[in-house]
């Protein structure tokens, strides 16, 4: 007869009593007490780890003493109405308990309200038994306990807790199944290789379309189940909840993300399409990509210089447009930079230079006050050029597209460029003329379009919706911009973003309105996002688009394609690389920080930042906006004709921008 198995059985309460119990009544299984696991375990092939309360102090300990042996451990215990289980924790294994406790902070609604609470009552928790823990609950605890150790030990099935907890919910005993992914920043299980120009380097390799007009690698949408079971979950997820309704005619989506650096922080992301299942995935992809855009979560960043010390290898910062030098007052949130200013650097990959280069940490990461809220910040920076792809060339493309959305409609607003107006009925795609007319049907308003198409000629399109004159108090204008090598699919997804930001702001209009007023007269009080928006659906500055109103050029959608038509690749690696031909050709470089962290590895994503020294960065607030040391911006509308000169800095738009 072989000899039975020893489970290590720490902790104490009725839970223990039980798994203890159970454990002993298998017949390859024997509970052995373990009064304090960092005391050895005993020739013990696992460890469990059970409590009544809400009580994780012994967690840290436990999983050391394990590691040490080279043993899994199992932690048990309740948490006011339910009882978890797992994860199973394995040494040298990412995704263990103090992961789940990362990942479940910040599920956590009101997180920074949880934790008060915790602080001010954390002997009760942590000492009395959760109070919905009767005798049938604790025997259904503990014989799901038992059954994860021995799945562990004899391999009979996969532990349902391998990068799992089971919650077992007291009220009812039902349980739940929450996944969960490895942190790759955790401080007992996680790790990250450095940042080096090496790991920088990118070589473009062939990637096939489905066809020719089409810009991503493969379908999502099959993968939609998949994707939300491993991203979404209201208690262990990347993404806590996504919402789905509909605004304006469109089928919109809304996802929480909750962030690193405690508190309340979190990111939403939005959806918005002609479906409900697409917008929730949109959703979803669009929380990836700002996940990899808050701060570096895939490499360790390792060098910390001053611009001179660098300057060979490095972006300077100045070509990616800062602030004059009276800007900066007591108050401005910014460090002015200069050659004494040392800033962590973080490596990207130059295709002017083909080669790796440092650009600053807070230029390539948009989240780091967060996580370094000591370390100086040069400037305001936003997800702008942050792309997700289903490979890495694919990322690099749609960042592209938005850096060059971003920067033909700043371009257009600061030179008041009087650009021709599309034709929509003249789309080929009758989803275009038809999804305007249901907008306008449902809010009343007209939208117009207007071709910002600039020198690198990517189509880039703004739409710019008005209210009907005599609206009295209502919203008066919104706008969107798009861009893509097929002007077809820049208004689509321009029109599919307009509706709900139209529907959004006319029901909080009336609300702000008098704060709208407010800045119209100062500029200064445009400090946020909302703000942007919300200032241009005053009526009172409605002048300010005559540039636009006045155009007197027209142009079809096909004319827009028609100064350079998309080539229509099979591979989209040959548009890529036509697209980075394209500033290259202009004079501008192309640079880009992979940002993908192993979280989206783990769906098979890339994520990139794509930065082009000389585009005019996309800010919010006013006095934030970075228009200085960027000559671009006084060359590009008198080479593109709208101007019989260049632009002198004084003629430069003086007011906030209208994106929203």
């Amino acid at each position: 007869m072989s000899p039975r198995t020893r489970i290590g059985l720490s902790g104490s309460g009725a839970l223990h009593t039980g798994i203890r119990r159970l454990l002993a009544d298998e017949a390859r299984l024997v509970p052995v007490i373990v009064d304090d696991p960092a005391d050895g375990l005993d020739r013990c092939r696992a460890l469990v780890l059970a409590s009544d309360a809400w009580d994780t102090r012994a967690h840290t300990d436990a999983q050391a003493a394990c590691a040490a042996a080279g043993v899994p451990w199992l932690p048990v215990f309740t948490r006011l109405g339910h009882a978890v289980i797992g994860p199973v924790t394995r040494p040298r294994v990412a995704g263990c308990a103090t992961c789940a406790d990362l990942r479940g902070a910040r599920a956590r609604l009101r997180g920074a309200e949880v934790d008060a609470v915790w602080e001010r009552n954390a002997d009760a928790f942590v000492s009395r038994p959760s109070s919905w823990l009767t005798a049938l609950g604790s025997h259904a605890v503990a014989a799901l306990a038992v059954e994860e150790v021995r799945r562990l030990v004899d391999g009979s099935a996969p532990p349902r807790t391998d990068r799992a907890v089971l919650h077992l919910h007291l009220d009812d005993i039902t349980v739940t199944t929450h996944r969960l992914l490895p942190d790759p920043l955790c401080p007992a299980c996680g790790s990250l290789p450095d940042d080096t120009a090496e790991r920088a380097e990118i070589t473009l390799w062939p990637r096939p379309k489905p066809a020719p007009d089409t810009y991503r690698v493969r379908s999502v949408a099959a993968e939609r189940d998949e994707l939300i079971g491993t991203y979404v979950d209201a208690e262990t997820g990347l993404i806590r909840t996504v919402d789905v309704g509909d605004e304006a005619g469109v089928a919109v989506a809304v996802a929480g993300m909750g962030l690193r650096g405690g508190g309340n922080g979190v990111e939403w992301s939005w959806g918005r399409s002609d479906s409900y299942r697409t917008s929730e995935l949109t959703a979803v992809l669009e929380s990836l990509e700002r996940w990899g855009g808050m701060q570096p979560g895939g490499k360790r960043t390792t060098v910390r210089a001053r611009f001179p010390d660098v300057r060979a290898e490095a972006v300077d910062p100045r070509s990616l447009g800062l602030y004059p030098p009276e800007r900066y007052g007591p108050s401005f949130p910014f460090v002015r930079f200069d050659d004494d200013l040392e800033l962590d650097w973080v490596w990207g990959y130059s295709f002017a230079r083909r080669r790796p280069v440092l650009v600053p940490e807070s230029c390539a990461y948009y989240g780091l006050h967060r996580t370094k809220p000591r370390e100086p910040k040069i400037a305001f920076e936003t997800s702008n050029g942050c792309a997700l792809g289903g490979c890495l060339e694919e990322a690099i493309l749609h960042g592209i597209l938005e850096v060059a959305e971003r920067d033909a409609f700043l371009m257009t607003w600061y030179a008041r460029m009087g650009v021709p107006r599309i034709d929509l009925d003249s789309a080929r795609d009758r989803r275009i003329p038809l999804l305007r007319q249901r907008i306008e049907d449902e809010t009343g308003w007209r939208i117009l379009a207007f071709d910002t198409t600039v020198e690198q000629r990517i189509p880039c399109v703004w739409l710019l919706a008005v209210n009907a004159p005599g609206s009295g108090d209502e919203a008066k204008t919104v706008s969107t911009g798009g861009a893509h090598l097929e002007p077809e699919h820049a208004l689509r997804n321009a029109l599919f973003e307009l509706g709900p930001v139209m529907s959004g702001l006319n029901r909080t209009y009336l609300d702000n309105a008098d704060r709208a007023r407010r800045m119209a007269e100062d500029s200064s009080l445009v400090h946020r996002m909302t703000d942007h928006s919300l200032l241009y659906a005053s009526p009172a500055v409605f002048d300010r688009f005559d540039f636009l109103m006045a155009s007197t050029g027209r142009r079809t959608v096909a004319e827009m394609a028609g100064a350079r038509p998309p080539a229509r690749n099979v591979d989209l690696t040959s548009d890529l690389i036509d697209m980075v031909g394209r500033y290259l050709d202009t004079g501008l470089d192309v640079v880009v920080v992979d940002q993908t962290t192993p979280e989206h590895r783990i769906g098979g994503f890339s994520c990139v930042k794509v930065i082009i020294p000389g585009t005019l960065p996309m800010t919010f607030g006013h006095e934030f906006r970075r228009v200085h040391g960027l000559p671009r911006l006084h060359r590009v509308p008198h080479a593109l004709g709208y101007r019989d000169a260049p632009l002198p800095p004084e003629k430069v738009n003086p007011y906030p921008h209208p994106f929203p």
